[in-house]
């Protein structure tokens, strides 16, 4: 069947298709080539991290030349360590895929948690290490506990997003409600909650309505709270051998490349739904407005058990609650 003998509507929608079908085709070429691409990336941090612990130990006597290649490499450090497995990661991709953020609230959330996981890591570091003098190893254990306390909160985000969720299904599921409003209102304003039958994209006030302060401030502290592994040790590193201002910078040099590739993560998830929600609507039938409801609900079980599973795995030490990912 050609383009032209398609119906209207199918004519207008099929660049979406074919996209969705493009997407669908590299996904499962990124899935099958993953576990050599973590390998690579594995080594490359390698060899960044010990090209920086030679930089740290250079920086002190030439801090122009050593200190701006130092900045590079730890933003080439951070893009590449953000590849690997991490809680962060499967919390953003979790609340963008079922939620209705923009593009700019989306952005926002990967940018501030990346960076609260690096300065969370300097501030442990400078008040354990720097003002109190403790010994590393009551760093490590309160590491461990701001851990733990991510984890709690990523299973108090899934809490939420499944209440959430359950009110969204009980108002989808009232028949009789929506039918008192569509014989009273015939010819109405779509909305979230309009109960007409139809699946629509939300305006901007409704996706300013669906991710709240409080919900964007449990996400970001949800991912960011526990603190990057590779700053505190890169941060350990500067302290001993008396560079430590470098150490900071190089921390959130880090934080900074982390966030870049957490942001394209975060884009591509928040355009693959917003592609996904488009293509529900051609197709207008009732079902498709429960869809996001059931996704959602999906999600917040998701966080529960992620939670739950790196809660009982974290152990004293850095990276201790990423082996279940």
């Amino acid at each position: 069947m050609s383009l032209m003998s398609l119906p209207g509507a199918s004519r207008r929608w099929w660049p979406l298709w074919l996209l969705a079908a493009l997407l669908m085709i590299a996904g499962a070429l990124l899935w099958l080539h993953w576990p050599q691409i973590l390998l690579q990336s594995v080594l490359w941090q390698k060899v960044l991290h010990r090209e920086m612990t030679q930089l740290l130990q250079q920086v002190a006597q030439q801090p122009q030349q050593a200190g701006v290649t130092l900045m590079l490499f730890s933003l080439a450090y951070g893009v590449l360590h953000a590849l690997g497995p991490g809680h962060g990661k499967v919390v953003i991709s979790t609340f963008l895929a079922t939620h209705p953020a923009q593009l700019k609230t989306s952005m926002k959330l990967t940018l501030l948690a990346s960076l609260l996981q690096g300065s969370v890591a300097i501030g442990l570091v400078t008040l354990m290490l720097v003002v109190l003098q403790t010994s590393s190893r009551q760093l490590h254990l309160t590491s461990y506990w701001l851990e733990k306390g991510s984890y709690l909160l990523v299973m108090a985000l899934g809490v939420w997003m499944g209440w959430r969720a359950l009110q969204a299904l009980r108002h989808a599921l009232r028949p009789a409600a929506r039918l008192q409003i569509r014989a009273v209102h015939p010819q109405h304003q779509h909305s979230a909650h309009c109960g007409c039958g139809h699946a629509h994209l939300p305006d901007a006030q409704q996706l300013a309505a669906a991710v709240s302060g409080k919900t964007q401030a449990l996400v970001v502290l949800s991912m960011g709270l526990r603190p990057c592994s590779g700053a505190i040790m890169m941060l350990l590193f500067a302290k001993v051998i008396g560079v430590y201002s470098w150490g900071v910078a190089s921390a959130l040099a880090m934080a900074l490349g982390t966030a870049l590739t957490v942001s394209l993560l975060g884009l591509l998830v928040q355009r693959s739904r917003t592609l996904a929600v488009r293509l529900g609507n051609v197709s207008g039938n009732g079902v498709a407005k429960l869809l996001m409801p059931v996704a959602m609900l999906t999600g917040s079980l998701l966080l529960l058990l992620a939670g739950f599973i790196l809660w009982h795995s974290a152990s004293p030490g850095f990276g201790g609650g990423l082996r279940p990912f």
